[in-house]
């Protein structure tokens, strides 16, 4: 596949509005490497191999295991992550497929059980980013790099 457009050069200001948001989820507070592991299970269920390669790559530089890497898409069946990671993870999931269940209340409670409002309302700019990055990515065919 070729790439169809560059959404950076084509659009800077959308582009800067974008990293914009993801400056801000950067600097939450939240911790990198949850946060890598949501934008990474987001970029799984919506299929962008651009945004996929890219976090798998900065979560296991940043230290993360490649055990919880591979299991990351059966999370639930694995008692690798954290009750923390599990609450963030169904939030991710959640909201990526929003239009498909809503956010259910057991979601939305273990999320609030595991995170401040703020930290939850922080953790849901994350996924809308990683989501957007997503669909720019896979409209316009960006390719990752090779090697990962």
């Amino acid at each position: 596949m070729h790439q169809r457009l560059n959404p950076a050069a084509i659009s800077p200001a959308g582009y800067q509005a974008q990293l914009g948001l993801q400056s801000y989820v950067n600097e939450s507070g939240i911790e990198k490497p949850l946060l890598e592991l949501v934008k990474l299970r987001a970029s799984q269920i919506n299929g962008c191999a651009y945004c996929i390669a890219m976090h798998a790559t900065e979560a296991a530089r940043d230290g993360e295991s490649q055990a919880r890497l591979y299991l990351l898409p059966a999370w639930r069946e694995t008692a690798l992550y954290t009750p923390r990671e599990r609450a963030a993870l169904a939030w991710a999931e959640a909201l990526t497929l929003v239009a498909d269940s809503r956010v259910p209340d057991e979601v939305y409670q273990e999320a609030r059980r595991q995170f401040s409002e703020k930290e939850l309302v922080d953790l849901a700019f994350a996924v809308i980013a990683i989501n957007g990055w997503n669909r720019l990515a896979v409209a316009f065919r960006l390719q990752p790099e090779s090697g990962g």
